[in-house]
């Protein structure tokens, strides 16, 4: 079990951010890079070394003077929103290490420079590799789909089981899940994540993450439980499993959102259809539709009624019998659209929330 407190205590080096009249202190218990050193290892951060772009800033890759191949996400410098996410995301993840987690080294604040330094994961994100089609050469066979499904299910129980206090992500999507050189998944990008204090069940916030993966009650009522991340998850299955993204205009309306699809094939017993094609005969059908009704599981309206990330986990590893639980009709993003509607007739106003039909790299 791994417990964390706030503000981390040690005698290390430590630094000091103001935001307006607000002053954060913080995290003790890092390495603090300096700007040049980090300048250096990716060649003046060249175009050539990056590896990903988001709304956050970019991803380089770099070499460090001891050898060391590492990943150096600069946060963009005019977001006051970015601050508080790139120090919660030290906090979050500085003293928790496990296998499905990505590991942050440390970081660099200098001037109005916010930089944070991961270990380096050669095979980019989900997102990139799978659901955008990747550079061909990595292979998504079923025996790698299972092992990603399962590690990223491990890593969520991980953070809402055994660290203390529990964490809740707040932003699992396939731009989020990171493969390293033998395709393990690395659950990242922590600046939302928050903790559930001891003996409380959700915490009220502000809405954040990217729609198509968001609980539809977390969305309406800003009502955060660890059952927001267990939505996300069971979206990030359908996708991983039958090898497309969440939402896509592009196809027939009939096709546009994967999750409404899905339920609609599942109540004809018809998922069988949706199923990557690209696996060829490569693949265990059955454990595939099992597969699906676990993400439907995770989806289900009622947030009562989805399982806890431990008992997902059990459920994908063939410990418990996935036909021994009734699934219901889950909270759909056209449900919550026209629900949107109704109550005020305006669109989300958070950008965060603005719709992403196909999750960028990283």
């Amino acid at each position: 079990m791994t417990c964390f407190s706030f503000p981390v205590k040690r005698r290390k080096r430590s630094w000091q951010l103001s935001v307006d009249d607000e002053e954060i202190s913080g995290v003790h218990n890092v390495k603090i890079y300096s700007y040049q050193e980090l300048k250096r290892s990716t060649n003046g951060f060249s175009p050539s070394n990056k590896v990903g772009e988001g709304g956050f800033g970019c991803v380089y890759k770099g070499t460090l003077r001891n050898g060391k191949v590492v990943a150096i996400k600069v946060l963009s410098s005019v977001s006051r929103q970015g601050l508080r996410e790139f120090l919660n995301e030290i906090v979050m993840i500085s003293n928790i290490f496990h296998e499905n987690l990505v590991t942050l080294y440390g970081c660099c604040v200098e001037g109005n420079q916010r930089i944070l330094v991961y270990n380096y994961l050669e095979n980019n994100s989900l997102a990139k590799m799978l659901l955008s089609g990747g550079d061909g050469k990595v292979r998504f066979d079923w025996k790698t789909r299972v092992k990603i499904c399962i590690g990223v299910a491990r890593g969520l129980a991980f953070l809402h089981d055994e660290v203390r206090p529990h964490v809740v992500h707040r932003d699992i999507k396939a731009s989020n899940i990171l493969l390293d050189k033998d395709l393990t998944p690395k659950i990242s990008d922590f600046g939302l994540a928050k903790v559930l204090p001891a003996n409380m069940t959700h915490v009220s916030t502000r809405v954040a993450g990217t729609m198509g993966y968001l609980a539809p009650e977390y969305a309406i009522l800003g009502k955060l439980t660890k059952k927001a991340d267990i939505y996300s998850f069971g979206v990030l299955l359908l996708e991983i499993i039958c090898g497309r993204c969440n939402a896509n205009t592009k196809l027939s309306y009939e096709n546009h959102f994967l999750l409404e699809k899905i339920w609609l094939l599942y109540e004809k017993g018809e998922m069988k259809s949706m199923i990557d094609p690209s696996l060829g005969s490569d693949i265990n059908v059955e454990e595939a539709c099992k597969f699906l009704t676990v993400g439907l599981m995770c989806t289900q309206d009622s947030p009562k009624l989805r399982p806890s990330m431990s008992v997902l986990v059990r459920m994908l590893t063939g410990e418990v019998d996935v036909n021994s639980f009734r699934v219901t009709k889950p909270g759909l993003i056209t449900d919550f659209m026209d629900l949107k509607v109704r109550k005020n007739d305006k669109p989300l106003s958070s950008p965060i929330l603005s719709p992403v039909l196909c999750a960028s790299p990283l």
